[in-house]
């Protein structure tokens, strides 16, 4: 058995396997308890899990970093009697590769000296395996032998089992088994490796009776008496005696365990709401001397703030402020009438038509590790109207300065975001200070400026509609000098369009009124863009926004959505939770249904995805070793620019329920259809037979042999009646050629996977 070397640095002690020592031991420390620096989120939930590479003395070692979090007496009471979950894993894993049972070979554990601080657990990775979760859930579904073909199932059980007999054996009772916590790998000849991976619950020293070996057992999905069999027989082996009895257990305690967990879920969900959220690890705290309005800090990962404050704390807050609430209520009440009448009028007339698809936006922010690829990544996309936030709080602005100057000399169309924070909110003069040095700064580069963010969250600062208004009296003030500028807000975010009508009409001073409407319209709580949320898809949310902006007291008509995205599972990047976050395919379709079904409305100037590289939810990925990796919603975004910016949008043809057919004309003289179907596959059948049709990638395809096609979520462009088949932009997707578009290459050589790692541009 490897040796093991103990240690004790700076905050923080442990030991690590003499055999892969770290190079340099302090800073390996450090960047192992950041998840910030994830090469990939396993797990974010409870406790963090994530893979890192280690430079150790032998060389470089991917590992997976298990990381505990010690918060609460509770907590803090069983790591001081029994020792931390870490160190359980560490101790269990070791012992169990001494009695030649496979797990995950432990490379460090690390303490925080902090006793609510983190604990880590740090184990080797263990490559080309698979999790039997998905095993087994295809072989409950009848589709194992399609989707794992090189799986033997009475091979892989009996394996199964007489590892897990191995496992009791060497005295150990594991008390978490499960097809989540059970690695299977193929390997010398193809025999399958079981790998026992969740340790931190586990117990030694005596070796388990039946009782307790079952309650280990039933916890397998396996449902199929015949399966069940297999597995019991091979585990059990010689030891027959009381077979029947210990295999009736087994059924009982099986039945049992999955009506426990059926009832927790049920019981859990009501009371989710009210349960207390904790901070990721890496957010710092909230001063001590904060009060409630102020617990605010900034999380750089997710480039966004947080609030400390928890639920109750903040609805002392708004009960404190039930005045203001309410007359912020009343203002919305009388405004719906009329709001109701011109959506009703949108709705009628239909959409106003033709549309040029001018509108197709990105925000940013700079990138000053590799500015040049930031730029680089931009000029493929083909994207023309930027919206840069800027940091009123910040210091200095000069990245943001020299970003923009170089893309309004690029010919950009530049409009910038003004977000505030609750220093600024709270004091007024310096916010007009920050405004009055932005101003002059940046007018040389751009007209339209969004003033605030997300006004309807504590987060950002504001507490009371009411705080919002002097910050745009400030705004009219500073930019007064430059009488081309057009001022934008309130930049309400998600479909909380009471928040708009409330702010658009209350009671300002005099004369103070905004140059259009800016929301943050995400639909990301409700899935995909066609989704319903209050009966409203996005055509109807975006009608309804029209409808606000056009009979607002306090804005004119013209209205832009600054903000959209949908985030994905990457740990403590993703702005929002995991119940909404969905896969990298999934983004790429649902970002280009969305940018048609709200720019072809005629009803929204500008959409802009928020953003361009940021991990978590952005175009592009920054990797730790500092390489940008171009997700499949970069090259999706690519291929609308390239078939269809500065198109004109005529009609939306008939289509079978759940399809879309949209009809655009092209200055080529053809005519591009962009088609999907909301879920599944469906039948649809075009005006004409298409000479070529393109992947939502912009990937050219086959032509169809006959006008009916299927459609599916991942929309496709198809060419009708004349037109340029091959048509190249140096800065796009080359119409579904290679030749003379770096992005049809770059296309052509990539396989959009969202679990590959080999993907770096």
């Amino acid at each position: 058995m490897s040796t093991v070397e103990s240690f004790e640095i700076s905050g923080w002690h442990g030991e690590f396997l003499t055999t892969l020592k770290p190079r340099d031991l302090e800073a390996a420390v450090a960047q192992l308890a950041d998840p910030g620096g994830a090469i990939e989120t396993i797990h974010w939930g409870r406790n963090y899990l994530y893979s890192q590479e280690l430079a150790t003395e032998s060389g470089s070692v991917e590992v997976v970093v298990k990381q505990f979090r010690n918060q609460g007496w509770r907590a803090r009471l069983r790591r001081r009697l029994e020792g931390s979950k870490a160190e359980k894993s560490w101790r269990v894993a070791r012992h169990l590769i001494a009695h030649g049972v496979r797990t995950a070979e432990p490379v460090i554990l690390i303490e925080s000296n902090d006793p609510e601080g983190p604990s880590l657990f740090v184990s080797r990775r263990v490559v080309d395996g698979f999790e039997s979760r998905y095993f087994f859930r295809a072989l409950n579904s009848g589709v194992a032998q399609d989707r794992f073909p090189q799986v033997d199932v009475d091979e892989l059980l009996v394996t199964l089992a007489k590892t897990l007999r191995r496992m009791h054996e060497a005295k150990v009772w594991h008390r978490d088994v499960s097809v989540g916590n059970l690695l299977v790998r193929y390997a010398n000849g193809g025999q399958p490796e079981i790998f026992i991976l969740d340790l931190n619950r586990a117990r030694t020293g005596k070796r388990p009776g039946a009782i307790k070996r079952i309650r280990d057992l039933c916890r397998l999905r396996i449902f199929e008496p015949v399966h069940q069999q297999t597995f019991l027989r091979a585990y059990w082996g010689r030891d027959r005696e009381g077979y029947r009895l210990k295999q009736a257990l087994y059924r009982l305690y099986h039945r049992v365990f999955l009506w426990r967990n059926e009832a927790k879920k049920r019981l859990r969900s009501p009371f989710a709401a009210l349960a207390p959220r904790r901070a990721h690890a890496h957010i710092p705290e909230a001063s001590t001397a904060a009060g409630v309005r102020d617990r605010i800090v900034w999380d750089h990962l997710s480039d966004q703030p947080h609030q400390h404050a928890g639920r109750w704390r903040r609805l002392g807050v708004r009960l404190a402020d039930g005045g203001t609430h309410a007359r912020e209520l009343a203002v919305c009440a009388r405004s719906l009438p009329r709001i109701a009448w011109r959506y009703r009028q949108l709705r009628r007339g239909g959409r106003p038509t033709p549309v040029t698809m001018d509108g197709i936006g990105l925000a940013l922010r700079p990138w000053p590790t590799a500015p040049g690829e930031l730029l680089a990544a931009l000029e493929v996309l083909g994207v023309r109207r930027i919206l840069l936030r800027l940091h009123p709080w910040a210091e200095g602005h000069g990245e943001e300065e020299a970003l923009a100057r170089e893309l309004h000399g690029r010919g950009y169309d530049l409009a910038f975001a003004l977000p505030q924070n609750r220093e600024l909110v709270r004091d007024t003069a310096r916010w007009r200070s920050a405004l009055d040095e932005l101003a002059e700064r940046f007018t040389p580069f751009g007209q339209s400026f969004q003033v605030g963010q997300a006004v309807n969250r504590s987060k950002w600062g504001i507490w009371r509609y009411d705080e919002y208004e002097p910050l745009v009296a400030a705004a009219r003030e500073a930019f007064s000098p430059y009488p081309d500028v057009e001022l934008l807000g309130p930049a309400v975010i998600d479909f909380e369009l009471y928040a708009t009508a409330a702010l658009l009409n209350m009671k300002w001073r005099p004369g103070l009124v905004l140059d259009g409407v800016a929301s943050l319209l995400y639909v990301d709580r409700r899935g995909a863009p066609e989704s319903r949320q209050l009966g409203l898809d996005t055509i109807g949310k975006v009608t309804l926004l029209k409808a606000i902006a056009e009979t607002a007291r306090n804005a004119a008509s013209k209205s832009w959505i600054t903000e959209f995205n949908w985030p994905l599972l990457e740990g403590p990047h993703s702005p929002a939770g995991r119940k909404v976050a969905v896969g990298e395919e999934q983004q790429a379709d649902y970002l280009v249904r969305y940018y048609l079904l709200a720019l072809c409305t005629g009803l929204v100037d500008r959409v802009y995805w928020w953003q361009l590289i940021a991990r978590g939810y952005g175009l592009v990925a920054d990797e730790v070793d500092g390489k940008l990796r171009r997700r499949p919603s970069y090259a999706a975004l690519a291929a609308l620019t390239d078939q269809l910016a500065g198109a004109r949008f005529e009609r939306i043809l008939p289509s079978p329920a759940g399809t879309y057919l949209y009809e655009f004309t092209r200055g080529d003289g053809g005519r591009r259809l962009a088609g999907w179907a909301a879920t599944g596959e469906r039948e649809a059948e075009l005006p004409a037979m298409p000479s070529a049709v393109w992947s939502r990638d912009g990937v050219e395809l086959p032509a169809p042999t006959s006008p009916k096609v299927e459609l599916t979520s991942s929309p496709r462009y198809f060419l009708i009646d004349g037109g340029a088949a091959v048509q190249s932009k140096s800065k796009g997707l080359g119409g579904g050629t290679s030749s003379g578009s770096e992005a049809a290459r770059f296309i052509a050589s990539r396989n959009f996977s969202s679990s590959s790692r080999s993907l770096s541009s």
